[in-house]
């Protein structure tokens, strides 16, 4: 029998398990390095939302205190916040070995009229014929190409080749899920905002020179305001960029379907505590 793919996988990682009152149990998976943060995101949202019914997820912000680690099952407890007429508000607490590894407040919504706008799209070349992520990860970095990952991403601004260019603190990439999701309105707003977690930290680097397998980096914060409740079934242009790196770098990105921001703090390796720097995983 062939292993599951890796979306079937990431789907089954966030088909949670309720063991009490608002309370769910998590897989970590069996790997030996630490946890996604995008990972934790969406269990996060699933672990909200089905406290929730009839409403979609509307915004996410979430606070990282501890990496988060394989083989240790996820304990995901939810707190009632708030039900009102137009808005429902849960706070999700994951914890592993009773240390709390996530903090993440949902906000909950039914679709409405109002007044709305939008900025235009982005240009962006077709995403069929751009380079796959994961093809220029491991050519950059002599690497296997990694073939367990559940969300395609082609790359709009690839860097260069050569070592040491300052490049924009931008980038566009195209995501879509590698296969298809079942019809769950949750699952997919739960794998957008996973989504909303790969490629972002490395755009900060970007004006700073080489990057890949020589810094480290470790997400704090992380937010997500989900615009449009749509299908997360085919290509996503995902717009990064970081306007201001401070010892702790902040990023965003949007899309014409989410929104998201982050801050992270990032460390060049041997050097001093001032000097920043960043790895995109």
């Amino acid at each position: 029998m062939q292993p599951p793919d890796p979306l079937t996988r990431l789907v089954r990682g966030l088909d949670l398990e309720e063991i009490r009152a608002d309370v769910f149990r998590a897989r970590t998976g069996a790997g030996a390095e630490r946890l996604f943060g995008g990972l934790l995101l969406a269990q996060s949202v699933v672990a909200a939302g089905k406290t929730v019914h009839g409403r979609h997820l509307h915004s996410l912000h979430a606070s990282f205190l501890r990496p988060g680690r394989s083989r240790i099952p996820l304990e995901l407890a939810v707190e009632r916040l708030r039900d009102g007429r137009s808005f429902v508000t849960r706070r999700v607490t994951g914890a592993q070995s009773h240390e709390a590894t996530i903090v993440a407040t949902a906000s909950f919504t039914s679709p409405s009229r109002g007044v709305s706008h939008q900025d235009p799209m982005p240009d962006a070349p077709d995403p069929e014929g751009l380079p796959d992520y994961e093809d220029l990860r491991a050519a950059t970095l002599g690497a296997p190409r990694r073939s367990d990952v559940a969300v395609e991403l082609r790359v709009c601004d690839a860097d260069p080749t050569g070592h040491g260019e300052a490049l924009p603190a931008y980038r566009r990439v195209w995501i879509r899920p590698r296969g298809q999701l079942p019809a769950d309105p949750l699952l997919h707003a739960a794998m957008l905002v996973f989504s909303t977690d790969r490629t972002l930290l490395r755009v900060a680097a970007r004006p700073h020179g080489p990057v890949w397998s020589m810094r480290d980096a470790a997400s704090l914060d992380h937010a997500v305001w989900i615009h449009d409740a749509r299908a997360f079934d085919d290509w996503v242009l995902y717009v990064c960029e970081s306007p201001v790196a401070v010892g702790e770098r902040w990023r965003s990105a949007r899309c014409t379907a989410a929104t998201a921001a982050a801050s992270s703090p990032w460390r060049r390796r041997g050097c001093s505590g001032s000097e920043v720097a960043l790895i995109e995983k």
